[in-house]
Formats: structure tokens, sequence, C-alpha cells
């Protein structure tokens, strides 16, 4: 199981088949002690996301509370509620990026994707989030897309690294 947060596939669902891969899944999981946590990761690349009825489905076919469901995905920033964009922009706000200017690289894409920290762009293209640390802190200030990294990030390098993913779609901002 790959542990990457995996994309919106909101309209790729084919709602029905999703849901009985989602209960094999749980089958599969539920009698075994602290697998919650796994069955919520499948389950989220398998639907995309996990939203409140999908998380009432986990509690009722575990026979666990949902309340401990809720917590599990509340708690844990790897799990969403809410749809992801086709691209995943990370911004790294460790340490070493914040004091090389991650702050500034959020505040940036914010205004130019018209969007807040963990929000998808109208058109579902981009969904902004930040990391405490992504692992490059020699190429401060870092970002992912998916799982390319970016070093050294700058104002000039936003914008083409932001053009070249709506050049590939078609789109210009």
């Amino acid at each position: 199981m790959s542990v990457q947060q995996q994309n919106c596939k909101c309209s790729e669902i084919d709602e029905e088949r999703a849901y009985a891969q989602i209960t094999n899944v749980i089958d599969l999981y539920k009698d075994k002690q602290g697998s919650l946590i796994q069955v919520l990761h499948l389950a989220q690349e398998i639907y995309g996301y996990l939203p409140l009825e999908l998380q009432e489905f986990i509690a009722r076919n575990m026979k666990i509370p949902l309340s401990e469901v809720t917590g599990v995905v509340s708690f844990y920033s790897f799990f969403s509620t809410d749809p992801k964009g086709e691209h995943i922009i990370r911004v790294c706000l460790g340490t070493a990026c914040y004091v090389r200017g991650g702050k500034g690289v959020v505040e940036y894409l914010q205004q130019k994707l018209g969007v807040n920290i963990g929000q998808t762009t109208e058109d579902g293209l981009f969904t902004l989030e930040v990391a405490r640390c992504i692992g490059s802190c020699g190429l401060a200030p870092a970002m992912m897309i998916d799982d390319q990294v970016y070093k050294q990030v700058n104002v000039n390098k936003l914008d083409t690294i932001i053009s070249n993913y709506l050049e590939s779609r078609g789109d210009i901002r």
C-alpha cells in the first residue's frame, strides 16, 4: 500500500464498485486488532477521500463507534474529508524552509491560485497544503507537487512551475 496521499478520484468513482471494494477491505481487516488506520488508508485510496457517509459505512461494518472512526480521521493529517485536486501542492514549512522563505511561497500560491491552505482550486486542478518537513532541508525553500520535489523555490520559479501544469492541461492563468 502506498502511504502517499492519493489525489481525488471523485470523477472516476463508481460508487457501488468503490463500496464493494471497501467492503472487501473491511472483511479482510475487521477481526484484526488495531486495523482501523489500515482500513481508512485503503478506503481513501479507493474512494479518494473520506466523506462522513463513508466513515459511517466503515464504522457500521467494522462494528465500532462512529466517534472512533471520525476521531482517527480528524487526528491524522493524511486523511481528508474533502475531495483533493488533480495535483497536490505541499509547501514545506519546516524550520529551514520557513527561514528561507517558505511562508512567502505559501502566500504567493494562495494569491495566485485563489485558495487558502487545505483548499482546492475551483477547477479541481490544485490542492494547496503545507508540510512540516519534506526531507529537503538543504534545498530550502522546497515544495512538492505530487511526488516531484522543487528546490530553492521563489516567485519566478513558482510562475514557471504552475504554468507548466496549466499548459499541460491547456489552461492559462
